[in-house]
């Protein structure tokens, strides 16, 4: 059953779990906030790397326009599994722990491209696959505040092609959510 959680001005993001506050990286704070394909594009200069690997901007863009059509006009929650949980970036209304079912989070992604790795000695990141589960969270973003938080959330989990958003059930202590994630673009819905 889909768990229905009524939207309710100021309240406190970490009701749920008060602990969390500590962990998690305040959205207005965090680096990944700002991050740009002009910053990326910066950053492959100066390490002498000049392929142009990511997406352009409108590409992102049209990608997230696709996926969201039909959830611009409610809280969307997002599933983070990786450094989402403790860096989202974007501002969010709440968070609870989640488990999604039959896939885990494993280090199955190699960066080539400078990021966290080169040919030479690639970098790992952190994927879904086929598993018993994983844990994570979910974020709630309110719904005035979808367009703007998930254009950020776009230009950091989709870079480059390495992971397709979907929606997922994610359980939660009292029910289910649908939330959008992001897994690898290999990995079947």
């Amino acid at each position: 059953m889909q768990l229905e959680i009524p939207v309710e001005a100021n309240l406190d993001p970490f009701r749920h779990h008060p602990l969390l506050r500590r962990e998690i990286v305040d959205p207005l704070r965090s680096n990944m906030r700002n991050f740009t394909t002009a910053v990326l594009a910066e950053k492959m200069a100066a390490l002498g790397l000049s392929e142009i690997w990511w997406y352009s901007d409108e590409v992102r863009e049209e990608m997230r326009t696709r996926t969201l059509r039909d959830h611009l006009d409610d809280d969307l929650w997002v599933f983070g599994y990786g450094s989402l949980m403790w860096d989202p970036a974007f501002r969010f209304a709440e968070v609870r722990r989640a488990f999604f079912a039959d896939y885990s989070r494993c280090f199955i992604l190699k960066d080539i491209h400078g990021g966290r790795g080169t040919v030479e000695a690639p970098g790992l990141m952190a994927a879904l696959d086929k598993g018993p589960g994983c844990d994570g969270l979910v974020f709630r973003i309110s719904r005035e505040l979808v367009n703007a938080e998930t254009e950020i959330l776009w230009r950091r989990e989709q870079v480059g092609p390495a992971y397709l958003a979907t929606f997922v059930d994610a359980e939660v202590a009292d029910g289910s959510i649908n939330a959008l994630t992001f897994v690898p673009i290999t990995m079947p819905k």
